[in-house]
C-alpha cells in the first residue's frame, strides 16, 4: 500500500507534467511556424533601454523587407527589463504589431512576467501580439539549437 505523501507528490508530479506540457507545445511549435525558412534569427532583448527596443525592431523590420516573408523566420524574445516592450502602454506597440502582422514571432517570459507580480503585487499586462513562453532564455536556447542565428543588438 502507497503513504499518502507518495501519492501526493506522484500527484502534484503529474499536474506538473500536465501544466507545462502546452508551454513546451507552444515553445516547439515555434520551431514549425516557418517550416521553410531559409534564414532563421532570434533577438534578444533584454534591458529596458528605448534605443535598443528601437534597435531591435529596426532590425526585425529590415530583415522581414530584405527576405522573401515565407524564407525568413524572426524571433524576438524579451525577457527581464526587456519586455516593457511588450506593455500595452510603449509607444513601440504599433511597429511591434506590424511585425507580428507581418509574421515576425515575439515572445515574453513568463518567469519576468511571474517576478514581477510575486514582487510588486500587480501582475503586468502585455500586449496580445506577445507569445508567453516559460523560460526567455530557454526559448533562445531551443532556437538556437534548431539553427537560428542569435543576434544581439
Amino acid at each position: 500500500m502507497m503513504h499518502c505523501s507518495t501519492i501526493t507528490r506522484a500527484l502534484i508530479a503529474a499536474l506538473l507534467l500536465m501544466a507545462a506540457a502546452p508551454m513546451a507545445r507552444a515553445q516547439q511549435a515555434a520551431l514549425q511556424d516557418k517550416p521553410f525558412a531559409e534564414h532563421k534569427i532570434v533577438l534578444q532583448l533584454s534591458d529596458n533601454d528605448a534605443r535598443k527596443q528601437g534597435l531591435v525592431i529596426s532590425v526585425a523590420n529590415n530583415l522581414m523587407k530584405f527576405y522573401d516573408p515565407d524564407k525568413v523566420a524572426v524571433e524576438i524574445v524579451a525577457f527581464g527589463p526587456g519586455i516593457d516592450l511588450l506593455r500595452p502602454e510603449n509607444p513601440n506597440r504599433k511597429l511591434v504589431e506590424s511585425l507580428v502582422a507581418q509574421g515576425a514571432r515575439v515572445d515574453i517570459c513568463l518567469n519576468t512576467v511571474d517576478t514581477i507580480e510575486r514582487d510588486t503585487g500587480k501582475r503586468p499586462e502585455y500586449i496580445a501580439a506577445a507569445t508567453p513562453v516559460q523560460v526567455g532564455v530557454a526559448q533562445i536556447l531551443l532556437l538556437t539549437e534548431n539553427g537560428y542565428t542569435l543576434v544581439r543588438p
